[in-house]
């Protein structure tokens, strides 16, 4: 594990560098069997030591390492959802924070197709009503939304999102963000949006 220790870390400071993370939000996990491997509470992800990550079970109770991320029971929640996941990653990135925010907003599907890249790596991005970080009510909800989406939206929080591994989960938070960056430059602008047949041809679960 001690390589993907070195990935979470890394991919942690990319993100920080690239600010789609700042502070000592967000948070990282890799699945290992029923062990999950995630980033601690409190750590910033631009200065993540790989030998001091969280480890916890399929049920989010920690069983190594430091204090795991107060929300360790949403990245447990999707992994029992989703058994094909191998990584799940949250962010506070700043666009997707922002739509997440706007009212009138369609919860089952919050963003219109607008590139096939994002068909192919989010597809439909439901929004979850608010709950407070690290508020364990969203469990059932998340567990249930997951089962069909591997990605969606907690309201005026941030994007989760699941993949087969972290180079996945990777691209796909990194194609919504600029997928809600694109949605907000529009504002206000007719759009040309893919259409349910384009979207097919690509393999999209619009």
């Amino acid at each position: 594990m001690s390589d993907i220790r070195q990935q979470v870390a890394d991919l942690g400071a990319s993100f920080f560098t690239r600010r789609l993370t700042f502070g000592r939000t967000g948070n990282i996990s890799v699945r290992d069997g029923d062990r999950i491997l995630l980033t601690p509470t409190g750590a910033s992800l631009g200065a993540l030591d790989p030998a001091a990550l969280s480890v916890i079970d399929i049920n989010g109770d920690h069983v190594d390492g430091p204090k795991p991320s107060k929300e360790g029971f949403l990245h447990a929640a999707v992994y029992r959802s989703r058994p094909g996941a191998g990584a799940v990653i949250h962010l506070h990135s700043t666009y997707s924070v922002a739509v997440s925010c706007l009212d009138g907003l369609d919860p089952a599907d919050v963003l219109p197709p607008l590139t096939a890249y994002y068909v192919m790596r989010v597809g439909r991005l439901p929004l979850l009503p608010y709950h407070a970080p690290g508020d364990a009510t969203l469990k059932e909800t998340a567990e249930k939304v997951a089962v069909d989406h591997h990605a969606f939206l907690l309201a005026n929080h941030g994007p989760v999102v699941a993949g087969t591994d972290l180079a996945a989960a990777a691209d796909a938070i990194e194609e919504l963000e600029e997928t809600a960056r694109l949605f907000l430059l529009l504002d206000g602008r007719a759009t040309r949006p893919l259409t349910p047949a384009q979207a097919g041809a690509l393999g999209g679960t619009r």
